[in-house]
Parts: C-alpha cells; sequence; structure tokens
C-alpha cells in the first residue's frame, strides 16, 4: 500500500488533529481530509481492569480451546453477587448444574477428541516454547484433520506431534523430530510417518528445512559470540548455493557451519560439545566439516 502524500506539496509528513477531526500536512499546513469518523470506542480507560470492564465484546476466538471459546463458564466460588456464601441447597444445585453443563459441552466424539488433543497440544508446545500463532495454527491443522477423518486409527498424541512438527517447518522455527519426539513421548518414525500422511492427505505444503535457521539456538548453547553467528551464516549461504546441503540432515550441516565459524573466530568449541548441542554424532559433524572444508577452500589452521 502506498504512503499517503499531500496532493499539494507532495510532502509524506501528514498528522490527525483528532480536535477538529481532521488530516492536515505539516509541512505546508493544506486539510487534506475533515469531519472525519472516529471508529474507536467513546470511553475512555485509564488502566486495563477499566478497559477490561467498559469494552463490550468478549475475548477473540481461539481454535486452542475445544469450543473455540464460546461457552459458558460456571464458577466454582459458591458465593453470590456481594461474595456472601450461597446456601447448601442452592450449592447442590450449582454443583449439578457444572455437572450437565460439562458433559453436554463434550458430548459428541469429535468434542471428546479435541478435549484430549488440544490441551496435549499446549502440554507439548509449552515444552518446546513455541509462540501463540504457531499454536493457533496447529489447533486449526488438527480440527481440519479430524473433519476430514484422518486420526481414525491413529494416536492422538502422534496426530498432535506432527501437526506441530508440520507448523514448526512452515514457519521456520529449528525444532527437531527428536525434540519433539522426546517432549511427546511418541517415536521418531511414528511422529514421521503421520507427518507424510497428513501432509499428503490436507495437501500441505512444507518449505524445505533451511539449516540456518538453527545456527542462532546452536551458537546461543555454546556461548558464542554474535561474530561467529554471522560467520556460520556466510558459511551456509555459500553451501546452499553450492548446493552442498542436498540429502544433507540441516541440523548436521549447520553444527558444522558452526563448528567450523568458531575455529576461524578464535572461539573454539570441541566436536563432541558441539555434537551434544545439536542431537547428532561427532561423526556427522567430522564428516560436514571436511566436505564443507574442501568444498568451500576454508583454511584452517591446526
Amino acid at each position: 500500500m502506498a504512503e499517503a502524500k499531500c496532493p499539494e506539496c507532495g510532502s509524506n509528513a501528514l498528522k490527525h488533529d483528532y480536535s477538529k477531526a481532521e488530516l492536515y500536512c505539516q509541512k505546508c499546513g493544506s486539510v487534506i481530509e475533515e469531519n472525519m469518523v472516529d471508529f474507536g470506542p467513546e470511553w475512555r480507560a485509564f488502566d486495563a481492569d477499566q478497559r477490561a470492564k467498559r469494552q463490550r465484546t468478549g475475548a477473540p476466538i481461539k481454535y486452542t480451546k475445544p469450543n473455540k471459546g464460546l461457552v459458558t463458564e460456571i464458577d466454582r466460588y459458591n458465593r453470590d453477587i456481594r461474595g456472601s456464601k450461597i446456601s447448601p441447597q442452592s450449592q447442590a444445585q450449582m454443583y449439578r448444574l457444572r455437572k450437565w453443563h460439562k458433559r453436554s459441552s463434550i458430548s459428541s466424539s469429535m468434542e471428546r477428541n479435541l478435549t484430549i488433543a488440544l490441551s496435549e497440544l499446549d502440554r507439548i508446545a509449552s515444552a518446546l516454547g513455541l509462540p501463540s500463532n504457531v499454536r493457533e495454527a496447529s489447533a486449526l491443522l488438527y480440527r481440519k484433520a479430524v473433519e476430514k477423518g484422518l486420526i481414525r486409527g491413529r494416536l492422538i498424541e502422534s496426530v498432535v506431534a506432527a501437526v506441530l512438527y508440520t507448523l514448526c517447518r512452515q514457519y521456520g522455527i529449528p525444532r527437531t523430530l527428536d525434540e519433539i519426539s522426546e517432549v511427546s513421548g511418541i517415536p521418531k518414525k511414528e511422529i514421521g510417518r503421520t507427518y507424510r500422511f497428513i501432509k499428503k492427505e490436507l495437501y500441505v505444503k512444507v518449505p524445505l528445512t533451511n539449516p540456518v535457521h538453527y545456527v542462532p539456538r546452536f551458537a546461543s548453547e555454546l556461548g558464542l559470540s554474535g561474530e561467529v553467528q554471522e560467520r556460520a551464516k556466510e558459511i551456509l549461504d555459500q553451501a546452499i548455493k553450492k548446493g552442498l546441503i542436498s540429502g544433507r540432515g540441516p541440523t548436521g550441516v549447520a553444527a558444522a557451519a558452526v563448528y567450523i565459524a568458531g575455529v576461524v573466530m578464535g572461539e573454539r568449541r570441541t566436536q563432541k560439545e558441539v555434537a551434544d548441542v545439536a542431537g547428532v554424532t561427532e561423526v556427522t559433524i567430522r564428516n560436514r566439516y571436511r566436505e564443507l572444508k574442501r568444498e568451500l577452500g576454508i583454511k584452517i589452521a591446526a
């Protein structure tokens, strides 16, 4: 979208004057628009509590909630509007209301499935430190899988893990199958099999994993400087241009680049230290190290 400019002098130093409902140019003073409509609320709030009390809309729809957040909650305080305890008869009535409310909200098999799956999704996402937008997108993809009947005959936990791995790939978040397998408790092969099935059935486009995404994480855990990170990224960019990462695991290539960058920049770490952080073997790092060193012509002092 093009930036708004003054029709008189061409300046983009425009300012709203809310007291006069005008848009004017600060350079030449021309009034560009007047009698503007304010679409904001007519009330003011000075803190978060005041804002929450005065707003007339509810919370946004959340796919991570089984009912998308659109449900009435009956609290367990057993107190009236004045804060006084309600009578035992009213307490028994509220108990029955809560019980039937809970039963009615998860009446179908799909709702029961979502209740279990979305709580598991939130647990794994929290353990992996995933942001809320990835959780929402993962919950939406899981709902699509349920609606299409792809869950039948599969473990809920394995589908949840596969969905999270898919969204991590799409959003460029460096999380490996090993990490997701460790947190979820599902074997890596099972997650990989489910991931390929979901990708095929739901026509999900997943980009190739870029090893550059792993560099900041590995360097941070090894206590390496920003200069080492930049050098490792340069090495990987050259490797990608030459097609050296094709058919190689991205974590192994990223780990080797970090190891080389550390040696070149005088912040040497052992191959074992790098391997432990990256979750690969020392042999893998040694092989990738030799390939990068030979193909990119990197000279390293003994």
